[in-house]
């Protein structure tokens, strides 16, 4: 019998991490997205922006370098590198809206087989705003969804067709699990990497839309027992 090893939320990032260019300019959301700053490789130029105002995160601060001032649109608190900028959350959603970010790495309730997603809201609950992320779907040139692949009901968030809100149409490229890697194709999910632990007939019952199998399925890309280096901090 296969035992199954859901990936952390931290090997997720990791693994987004090898997704980031040299150069690129990257708006990463709330919740895992976040953690991918600590595992970009610091031979890697590249600038982390924040819809409140900031190019140029760092990683999550250690105890000693904490700044209750310093915060990214999830009001964590977080480093800044060498060279950053500060300026208003309108010149940041210009920035946005002007499709000058290469990448943005989003969290998110429900993906369909056709690029849409919904991360904002769940009618009948509370929630404070839509916040960047219909901003950052339309704008960035490339989107990855990092989350779960199933919710705490065990009910799979890769859907034929989303039946929450959306926050986007036809807009994410790949999307990062627990379980795999999957891009966007005519035919749907197209699963190109498979997490330890996991079968195919596995990851095909935690798809709620219709999926592919790549040709070169392979194994995830290394995490967890060779963590990336941080980018150097000032």
């Amino acid at each position: 019998m296969t035992t199954q090893k859901h990936l952390s939320r931290e090997q997720i990032a990791q693994r987004i991490a090898h997704e980031v260019e040299h150069g690129d300019c990257v708006n990463l959301g709330i919740g895992i997205p976040t953690l991918v700053a600590n595992y970009i490789h610091r031979d890697k130029n590249v600038m982390l922006q924040s819809e409140n105002g900031l190019l140029g995160m760092g990683p999550f601060p250690t105890e000693d370098r904490v700044d209750a001032d310093l915060i990214n649109a999830g009001k964590q608190t977080i480093t800044a590198v060498p060279g950053a900028s500060f300026f208003s959350s309108a010149e940041s959603f210009a920035m946005i809206r002007g499709g000058h970010i290469d990448l943005t790495v989003l969290g998110a309730m429900q993906v369909s087989q056709t690029g849409d997603i919904a991360n904002w809201m769940i009618p009948g609950k509370l929630v404070k705003g839509m916040g960047g992320a219909m901003d950052l779907v339309a704008g960035a040139k490339y989107v990855i969804v990092a989350m779960q692949q199933v919710d705490n009901r065990g009910t799979s968030k890769l859907v034929r067709t989303c039946t929450l809100p959306l926050t986007g149409k036809r807009c994410v490229h790949m999307i990062v699990t627990d379980m795999g890697v999957y891009e966007i194709t005519p035919e749907g999910f197209l699963l190109n990497e498979i997490a330890p632990g996991f079968t195919v007939d596995e990851i095909r019952a935690a798809v709620a839309g219709d999926l592919s199998i790549s040709p070169q399925l392979k194994p995830m890309k290394p995490f967890g027992t060779q963590p990336l280096s941080s980018p150097t901090l000032s």
